[in-house]
């Protein structure tokens, strides 16, 4: 039994990406209109957004900034002006590796401030109106870094792991009232955000892998999309095990 509807037929549905200038969310953006979907892209390069939207139709660009509430629920209203959405996807996101041992609130608050605080406006603008549609699809990228603790995650983590647990929420909450909520745990994938690490990612992907992925995901109507599976399974093992074992093991794999 699936989590949600499945989401297997895109042609003709209205899509709005947030967070689609580059990594995951553009390539989901691509792979949503090579299936015949109308997608809307919001991010801040608003000269970025515009020259993909213009190389075809059914594409349309809105900039916006995740952190200002107003441009949210303006940019929301101005959607659904012109109809229901079929999908939204919050993809916009801040990464910057911190240790606890050289600690800069600056670069925790903005985390903070992009992640969680970007994330929650664009619940706030949506979902009253996905209840008032009564369908529709709502799906938050996460990360695999928001299941533990990592060492080098201190300012990006926590972010994570508070989208997981208000995805179970939204998910509990709104499916009785026929809304779809899925959550996106990725490992390593090639994105300039990633680019940061100086450490050897295992199993990494491209933008393009990743978008396979979560179509494959929401066609499947699940809850939880976590790829590469090869990577993503390992840590769920981890995330079983007592803090003893944990702590003790992830030291000897990272020396972290």
């Amino acid at each position: 039994m699936s989590a949600n509807p499945r989401l297997t037929d895109w042609h003709g549905r209205r899509t709005w990406i947030v967070g689609a200038s580059s990594g995951i969310g553009l390539a989901v953006a691509e792979a949503l209109h090579a299936r015949g979907a109308q997608v809307i892209v919001s991010a801040r390069q608003a000269t970025r957004l515009a020259e993909w939207a213009a190389l075809a139709p059914r594409r349309s660009a809105l900039p916006l900034d995740v952190t200002q509430r107003a441009d949210v629920e303006q940019a929301a209203a101005r959607l659904w002006a012109d109809g229901p959405l079929d999908l939204v996807l919050h993809a916009a996101a801040h990464y910057q590796p911190q240790r606890a041992t050289a600690l800069d609130l600056d670069e925790l608050l903005r985390h903070q401030r992009i992640n969680v605080e970007g994330a929650l406006h664009v619940v706030a603008a949506v979902v009253p109106r996905l209840l008032t549609q009564r369908s529709g699809h709502l799906s938050l990228i996460a990360s695999v870094a928001g299941w533990r603790g990592l060492p080098q995650a201190l300012a990006y983590g926590p972010t994570k792991a508070a989208l997981l647990h208000l995805a179970e929420i939204l998910h509990l909450e709104l499916r009785p009232h026929g809304i779809g909520v899925s959550v996106i745990n990725p490992g390593f994938v090639a994105t300039p955000l990633t680019a940061r690490n100086t450490f050897r990612m295992p199993a990494l992907i491209s933008p393009q892998q990743a978008a396979h992925h979560i179509l494959r995901g929401w066609a499947r109507g699940a809850f939880d999309i976590h790829f590469p599976k090869r990577f993503t399974l390992l840590l769920r093992l981890l995330r079983c095990l007592p803090y003893p074992m944990y702590f003790a093991l992830v030291r000897r794999l990272t020396g972290g």
